[in-house]
Parts: C-alpha cells; sequence; structure tokens
C-alpha cells in the first residue's frame, strides 16, 4: 500500500446546533478523537491532519498524535465547502500526498475493517475516488401543491420490491490528491462502496444524534466484551 497517503479532519469550531460537539465527550474521549485514533490504527496512513479554526479543537487533536494545520477564517464559513478545507492541508503541508483519506468527525463510529478494505477496493480499481453508501429502504416522494407524488414507488407497491436506492453515508472517503487540487471529493468515476452497518446511520448534527450515537457505542462495547469472553 502507498506510504503517500495522509488522513485529512475539517473540524470547525461554533457549531450552532449542537454547541461545542467536536469535542464534546463521547464515551470516555472527544468526538473528534474517534476519527483521529481511526486513522492512526492503519499502517498505510503516513499523517493524519485535523484542520480547524477553533484553539479547543486544535489543543484535542494534538494531544491525540495529530498534526494541526490553522484554518482560516475565510474558509471556515457555514456555507464553505468541505473541499476547500482539504485544499488548503494540500497546499500548507511540505509533504506531497499522493492520496487522502476524508474522515468527517461527525461520523465517528466505523467498522473496524471498513477503512483497510476501501483502500484496498481503491487501489484495485484503480478510480480517482471512493465513497460509502447504504440503502434507503423508504418509500420517497415529494409534495406538489399539497399532493403527495411518490418517487421511488407506486402506490400500493410492497417495500421490498422497490428499486434499490442509497445514500452517501459519509463514514468515509479516499481520493487522488490531484482530485482535490482540481476541487472535487467525488469524481465522476467515484466507486460507490456500499456499507450495510447501524454505524452507518450516524451523523451527528443534533443532541438526539449525539444521544443515538452514545447508545450505539455502548452497545457495540458490550457485544466485543461478550465476544472475548467467550
Amino acid at each position: 500500500m502507498s506510504n503517500n497517503t495522509i488522513a485529512i479532519i475539517p473540524a470547525r469550531g461554533g457549531s450552532k446546533r449542537l454547541p461545542g460537539k467536536n469535542i464534546k465527550l463521547l464515551g470516555e474521549i472527544p468526538l473528534i478523537a474517534h476519527s483521529i485514533i481511526y486513522a492512526q490504527k492503519h499502517s498505510f496512513i503516513q499523517d493524519v491532519y485535523v484542520s480547524t479554526d477553533d484553539e479547543g479543537i486544535k489543543k484535542i487533536a494534538l494531544e491525540f498524535g495529530a498534526k494541526v494545520i490553522n484554518r482560516p477564517k475565510y474558509l471556515s464559513g457555514d456555507h464553505e465547502p468541505t473541499v476547500s478545507a482539504l485544499k488548503h492541508v494540500l497546499e500548507t503541508i511540505k509533504e506531497k500526498a499522493e492520496n487522502v483519506v476524508l474522515l468527517q468527525v461527525t461520523n465517528p463510529l466505523r467498522p473496524d475493517k471498513l477503512l483497510e478494505n476501501a483502500f484496498t477496493i481503491f487501489q484495485e480499481k484503480k478510480c480517482g475516488s471512493l465513497f460509502t453508501v447504504s440503502r434507503d429502504e423508504h418509500k420517497l416522494g415529494k409534495i406538489q401543491e399539497n399532493t403527495f407524488i411518490p418517487f421511488n414507488y407506486n402506490i400500493g407497491q410492497r417495500s421490498q420490491d422497490l428499486e434499490p436506492l442509497f445514500y452517501e453515508n459519509g463514514l468515509l472517503y479516499i481520493c487522488k490528491a490531484e482530485v482535490i487540487l482540481n476541487d472535487e471529493i467525488i469524481t465522476a468515476n467515484a466507486y460507490p462502496l456500499q456499507v450495510n452497518h447501524p454505524f452507518a446511520n450516524v451523523d451527528i448534527d443534533t443532541k438526539e444524534d449525539f444521544e443515538y450515537a452514545e447508545y450505539l457505542l455502548e452497545k457495540n462495547l458490550k457485544f466485543n466484551l461478550s465476544s472475548k469472553s467467550t
């Protein structure tokens, strides 16, 4: 595996819906630490960078062994795309990266082997990028002039007969560094890696999202402990 692969974790301060969420304790460690530790478990990742504009996040990132890139204010707005933070990291660091693994703080729980398997597929497929998706089993539609118009099914159709639809779950992204320098993350030939796991349902934006993550983390820890004792 390539030794020019880095992980980047964008982490702005100033969360409005859940203040201080990136440093809020999930389990026994801050939310951002989950992604740092996950990246550090993989030998093919050369360095782990946290891009932040927040001193509290910076302090925690350094404590957990990540390198910090100070994100300027003009790249820290609510409407600034993620790719701008990634591009800033690549343009700031001295080492030239070949591949970038993007880990979002808001998706702290990931299956243990997911990144290893994803990176193997990324290399084998020789694609510009890879991202994780999960199947959506809902009957979806839109409302126009107070009328519900089905999108992916016909009224009365059984759920098991729906055409498969998938959503971008945010667990991880891998792409060539040159893709990011061209202001992209997901390329036209991106490989959609299907992930069927409860962790794919975690994307923390609210207090309720955080509590659900706490529930899944505790449940997973209990399962691992019981597995080791049998």
